[in-house]
């Protein structure tokens, strides 16, 4: 097999991978900030909208938020240098769902 051969595989793989991430639901309802932190006092990214449905790549503690999934200092990272808090994301835990941010 060619060095592009499996080069093409690699690739075709990890998009396939990257399709299938398991994306949560955001509280019904409600329009969620996206911080450049974990915590209200970073700066205000962009605001998800109603119905929103958002990938988990790692998960951290920082200030702790009260919603409509209870009250936790757990953040959720959605995007290179964006953080919603988990209290407005329907993972099914109280807890860690993936890995914690480096």
């Amino acid at each position: 097999m060619a060095v592009e051969e499996v080069q093409n595989e690699v690739l075709a793989e990890a998009a396939e991978d990257s399709s299938v991430a398991t994306r949560y639901p955001v509280a019904p309802g409600y329009r969620v900030n996206v911080r450049s932190g974990p915590g209200t006092s970073y700066r205000l990214v962009k605001v998800l909208p109603y119905g929103a449905r958002v990938p988990i790549n790692c998960q951290k503690p920082g200030e702790r938020v009260s919603g409509p999934y209870g009250t936790t200092d757990l953040w959720d990272n959605i995007a290179n240098g964006q953080f919603v808090s988990d209290a407005y994301v329907n993972t099914g835990s109280d807890g860690y769902v993936t890995i914690r941010c480096s």
